[in-house]
């Protein structure tokens, strides 16, 4: 199957390809992924997403304004002096394009090639990716992220961690950067950066780097992790339910009691 733009998100395109989002919701709960992959269920797009994807649009260019406009009319007015601007409640999305594009650095690091689409066999599968900037010219692909505050500490199995190890963008950059090498047959990866702007009312932006260690530690993860989900995916396992997601909180039954001391650990 050739992958466009039109097809990259088709529920043919995820179950002949691996993908980080995928491979993460195996990872979360391989019910909910599995309900995915089936047309079973569908996450609500909700108002981050709707944000993060204006400001990817706007950057991008190459109609990929127009295109998010006829595909989310409800964040944009449609009466009035306003019609046809982002409603109210979106409308700090701006103040970020405005903040990224008004910052030099910021600007360059946006500069190449946009949502690049590639592809590659790694650790057995093959898996797709969306590079949102990809400059081979100068050693880098780049990734446009959102987030709520730059700096803002999240709690991950006891630890305090930032917004990119919390969403688990370590583990997508480096996947990113190894796919890239082996689509166009590179020895070396492209340094992977993430340009992060926040939702605040006067938006914070950093342009973040990671280092080697870390990219091959998420990797060794997703090798080790693979072979389970893969079996999972092709129907040889049993998914298991998380019994915490959206979908296993929609799908549940009670069976039993559970007493009151355990349902912090539950």
């Amino acid at each position: 199957m050739k992958l466009t733009a039109d097809n990259y998100y088709s529920q043919e395109a995820n179950l002949e390809y691996m993908s980080v989002s995928q491979f993460k919701d195996f990872d979360r709960c391989e019910a909910q992924a599995m309900a995915k992959l089936s047309g079973e269920y569908a996450e609500p797009k909700g108002d981050c997403f709707l944000i993060g994807s204006y400001v990817g649009a706007v950057i991008e260019g190459n109609g990929a304004l127009e295109r998010f406009i006829s595909e989310n009319p409800q964040a944009f007015s449609s009466r009035g002096p306003t019609k046809g601007e982002l409603k109210s409640d979106y409308k700090h999305a701006d103040k970020m394009v405005e903040s990224l594009q008004s910052d030099p650095v910021c600007r360059q690091m946006l500069e190449g090639d946009k949502e690049v689409i590639i592809t590659g066999e790694l650790y057995g599968t093959l898996w797709k990716a969306k590079l949102d900037v990809h400059n081979p010219d100068e050693g880098r692909i780049v990734d446009l992220k959102t987030a709520e505050k730059l700096r803002k500490a999240y709690w991950m199995d006891g630890e305090r961690v930032s917004f990119v190890e919390n969403f688990r963008y370590t583990l997508q950059m480096a996947v990113y950067t190894e796919l890239e090498r082996i689509a166009y047959g590179r020895f070396d990866i492209l340094e992977p950066l993430i340009v992060a702007v926040s939702k605040e009312d006067v938006p914070d932006k950093a342009v973040i780097c990671f280092d080697e260690e870390t990219m091959q530690t998420e990797l060794m993860k997703v090798e080790a992790k693979l072979p389970r989900i893969l079996l999972v995916k092709e129907g040889f396992e049993e998914p298991r339910r998380c019994e915490k997601c959206r979908y296993c909180r929609q799908t549940k039954q009670v069976t039993g009691l559970i007493h009151y001391l355990d349902l912090l650990e539950a």
